[in-house]
């Protein structure tokens, strides 16, 4: 599909501006972000994308729509690794509420960046040099398996590496100060914890991106869909975070789903010179292991919610209680051995 100058101009024009509006007006003052607000700005990012897939199929036809939709999807349900990510590092570093959506913000807009220039290098490399789609699709399948392993205890992250030497280079406060990234104490700029936990969402992002990049590129090896579908789905992300942050132990089977996508655009990857497989099958594959991992995650919840509630009644006491009238207990209570037999 040929894209013109303008048409990229115009794309970016319309992320900034969003992105401008969505810290200048909506979140001007840093406030706790409430589930409410996060599922509403859910559905205005999904929706936005949406439309933009609705043009693209007018505009050039069914192919660049489905492979946009593709990839979004792919990249959507891997960015629930990142809200999990997220969600640790903030427990870890104790950030206050009202600042999580200031880290996000910039983190997203880190992101875009360090991932428009992956995508460029991406496709220019596959262009060049065809055999580094097999290399991709490898990487991509044993990144999928190693996501069946068994979770592992995640480390303290004032340990890591990164952290220890961003605190040798600058000076770090003890404690936040609102949602400052910097201070100046007696003439000295000192860091604020807050731009560590920054640098840790940037590099863990930067992790994550090796993963979904090339996923997205074997859906498509155009520089516009794969660009424009990474970013709506970042676009996204933080209020995926704040939407999925506190429940995120309801998706348990989750993880599985994300690791059979994985596996899946790998092996497609692998196989585009031998038996390439159709859009349209792709984008049903991605869809249906998608909606069984989420459907079997929400059952799986709610059967093991059930369980626990029957468990909490059965140790509460007893399930039924025998109400007798008074003359009844009076005339055949008349000994221990009686009671006992009431039940």
């Amino acid at each position: 599909m040929e894209i013109s100058m303008w048409s990229w101009l115009g794309f970016i024009a319309f992320v900034l501006a969003m992105l401008a509006l969505d810290l200048g007006v909506f979140h001007r003052k840093a406030h706790v972000v409430r589930i409410r607000e996060a599922l509403t700005w859910s559905a205005v990012w999904i929706a936005l994308a949406m439309v933009f897939n609705l043009g693209l199929y007018f505009w050039g036809g069914s192919k660049p729509a489905m492979e946009f939709l593709t990839g979004y999807l792919i990249e959507k349900s891997l960015s629930v690794d990142n809200v999990f990510v997220f969600a640790v590092l903030f427990a870890a570093f104790r950030v206050p509420k009202h600042c999580e959506h200031k880290i996000l913000f910039w983190g997203v807009f880190g992101a875009l960046l360090m991932r428009a220039a992956m995508i460029f290098a991406g496709v220019a490399l596959i262009e060049r040099f065809h055999w580094l789609i097999y290399v991709f699709g490898g990487f991509l399948v044993l990144t999928g398996l190693k996501m069946l392993r068994p979770n592992l205890n995640p480390a303290d992250p004032e340990k890591h590496p990164l952290i220890r030497f961003c605190r040798n280079i600058f000076p770090v406060t003890a404690e936040y100060h609102d949602d400052w990234f910097f201070v100046r104490h007696e003439g000295k700029l000192w860091a604020t914890p807050l731009i560590l936990v920054l640098i840790m969402v940037e590099t863990t992002d930067l992790i994550f991106a090796v993963d979904s990049i090339p996923a997205i590129l074997a859906v498509s090896s155009d520089p516009f869909i794969v660009f424009t579908s990474n970013v709506f789905a970042m676009l996204g992300l933080r209020a995926l975070y704040f939407a999925l942050a506190g429940m995120m132990d309801k998706f348990r089977y989750l993880k599985y789903g994300l690791a059979g996508i994985l596996t899946f655009v790998g092996t497609k990857m692998m196989l585009v010179d031998i038996t390439p497989i159709p859009i349209a099958a792709s984008l049903s594959v991605v869809v249906g292991i998608l909606a069984t991992s989420v459907v079997a995650s929400l059952w799986r919840s709610q059967e093991v919610k059930g369980v626990e509630s029957i468990s909490a009644t059965l140790a509460s006491g007893p399930l039924f209680v025998a109400v007798v009238p008074e003359s009844f207990a009076c005339d055949r209570l008349a000994s221990p051995r009686d009671a006992n037999s009431i039940i």
